[in-house]
């Protein structure tokens, strides 16, 4: 295809990896003016986790050479300080497990980049190497400001990033060309090896919250949360079962190895007052498993579904977590805009914190915090068990 005039100075976020490099590659290969921009959001002189920053932009800077593209730097360590790092201590004090991917692909890759780029370098458009793809077309081709942007699924749909991009603005959304997602990550490891890529090919993806490094996840989280001692709870007996460091350490359906004990307990419960973790017995306890969730105010990508503004019940598919299946769900929303959802099924650990991300057909509608996933199964259960009513199945 030819390259539009309205977007030809694109700037693209390099990571050092095979798809942001690929990603450079069919745009240099496209006829764009293409720049690559290494983004560093960590300053690791103040950590002593190894994040490899030295070594990814070496292996940007090679890409980069061999394209014949500019390679620039841009530092959003405050940034993402202010607004992703400072979020995720909020909540795992406050009890809650946040995804800091999400955080920062609203805060600094489709805000703060996206501004930096086109305000410091003149870009008419961003381009990133996710596997999702734009109504507008891999480059922008069917661009229609008047209609907004859609976000779809990629065609690779194991690869698929659309949920890590729930929280993006449609402002940046308008000027974002994804030009792997018609692509499968075969096709994309066929084209980097005939390209000569051969040093990105066995390189080891990047997994987890970076910044960490080679450290445990509650060593590093100890350097920022002090840890709070607290007791294990047996939810059924409300015995005492053994101590813990602090909240901050577990996470929702977290198997707990709790010394001098046999059973198999499960996190069910923190409680961040006391510090207490309330413990279910075996991953089938009933107060692990939930159908209902509340949320905080979502972020529809392009716009609020209209049946949601005229009180009606939306009719659309689920999921907290990237690399869990859909399952369908009802939709209601709250006069504040927050949202009701009652789901198919029951769920393991829907845990507070995370996003739940909305799908219909497939687009990617937005997503919303998770606040409350009350009641659990057992809660109902309970409840049935203390009155005889039809709702519990009752005469």
């Amino acid at each position: 295809m030819s390259v539009g005039r309205k977007f030809r100075r694109v700037i693209l976020g390099m990571s050092g990896g095979i798809d942001s490099s690929v990603a450079a590659l069919i745009l240099k290969k496209q006829g764009y003016d293409v720049s690559g921009l290494f983004m560093k959001n960590w300053n690791i002189t103040d950590e002593t986790g190894n994040c490899s920053v030295d070594q990814d932009f070496q292996d940007a800077a090679r890409v980069c050479s061999t394209l014949g593209i500019t390679l620039l730097e841009a530092n959003f360590s405050k940034e993402y300080w202010n607004y992703v790092f400072t979020d995720l201590i909020d909540q795992y004090q406050n009890g809650q497990t946040p995804n800091p991917d999400v955080l920062c692909n609203r805060h600094i890759k489709f805000n703060r980049f996206v501004n930096y780029a086109i305000e410091r370098y003149g870009a008419d458009a961003i381009a990133t190497g996710h596997y999702a793809q734009s109504s507008f077309g891999s480059f922008l081709e069917s661009y229609d400001k008047v209609k907004g942007v859609h976000l779809l699924k990629a065609v690779d749909k194991f690869k698929d990033q659309t949920f890590f991009l729930n929280q993006v603005y449609q402002d940046s959304l308008q000027r974002t060309m994804f030009p792997l997602g018609s692509l499968t990550k075969d096709q994309v490891k066929k084209i980097a090896f005939e390209n000569n890529f051969f040093h990105l090919l066995d390189k080891r993806e990047s997994t987890g919250i970076c910044f960490i490094g080679k450290r445990k996840f509650s060593s590093f989280i100890s350097e920022y949360l002090p840890d709070t001692e607290g007791s294990f709870i047996d939810v059924d007996t409300g015995l005492h079962v053994g101590r813990h460091r602090g909240i901050h350490h577990w996470t929702l359906g977290q198997r707990c190895r709790i010394g001098g004990n046999a059973d198999r307990f499960y996190t069910a419960k923190k409680v961040p007052n006391t510090q207490d973790i309330l413990v279910a017995m075996g991953k089938k306890h009933l107060i692990l498993w939930s159908q209902h969730l509340t949320t905080s105010q979502p972020n529809w990508i392009h716009s609020v579904p209209k049946i949601l503004t005229k009180g009606g019940v939306l009719h659309c598919e689920f999921r907290f977590q990237h690399t869990y299946p859909l399952i369908p769900c009802k939709v209601m929303m709250k006069e504040d805009t927050s949202l009701i959802i009652i789901l198919e099924k029951p769920l393991f650990a829907l845990t507070a914190g995370q996003y739940a991300v909305l799908y219909k057909d497939n687009e990617c509608l937005g997503g919303a915090k998770i606040e409350n996933t009350a009641p659990s199964l057992y809660t109902i259960s309970n409840n049935c068990n203390n009155r005889q009513s039809k709702a519990c199945g009752g005469p």
